[in-house]
């Protein structure tokens, strides 16, 4: 008689790491894209005003001293390759200025920038990006990539601070964007 194959069990040999999962493949069978490497911290949040609406406030970088807390000073010009001057204020922390270099921008979706700080040990991706569900409601992703090579222990270290530094900065924007429009619609 058959020896019938073990159940599957729930962590793998001697209860570490679980079993090893067979790759998901996309539509045309190859394996999906890998994430970028390092540590990715996002807040996310709803606000009731068109992409337009948003992103009008965001590249709006001289306005940004009234409405942003994370970023209490900002200039330059949204382009790629262009230079940001920014100064960034983490809840707990003190002010830094730092100079990030624009990777990509697209009107009314996302704006993407990139810093190198220690001498490219610590290397980030700054985004911001507008997802738009119906005429007025969109979701907007504030984020940040950690890499290099002491990227990521960086991130874990300030990790609360930088969260909460985007839940303000996401819940500043959302007020900014939806009086905008309400002052438009009435």
């Amino acid at each position: 008689m058959p020896i019938p194959p073990p159940p599957p069990l729930k962590s793998g040999l001697f209860g570490r790491g679980g079993m090893p999962k067979q790759p998901k493949t996309t539509v045309t069978g190859a394996p999906p894209p890998k994430p970028p490497p390092g540590l990715r911290i996002e807040h996310r949040i709803g606000i009731q005003a068109p992409a337009e609406v948003i992103w009008e406030v965001i590249a709006d970088l001289a306005s940004w001293e009234r409405w942003n807390t994370l970023y209490p000073k900002a200039a330059g010009q949204i382009r790629i390759g262009g230079t940001l001057e920014l100064t960034l204020a983490l809840p707990g922390q003190p002010p830094q200025e730092i100079k990030p270099t624009v990777l990509e921008w697209v009107p009314n979706e996302q704006l993407h920038w990139r810093l190198s700080l220690m001498r490219g040990l610590v290397k980030t991706t700054r985004f911001l990006e507008i997802e738009s569900l119906a005429e007025a409601s969109c979701i907007v992703s504030n984020g940040e990539l950690f890499a290099g090579l002491m990227g990521p222990s960086i991130g874990k270290r300030m990790g609360r601070a930088i969260y909460r530094g985007f839940a303000e900065m996401d819940e500043a924007l959302k007020a900014r964007a939806e009086a905008i429009w309400q002052a438009r619609q009435s």
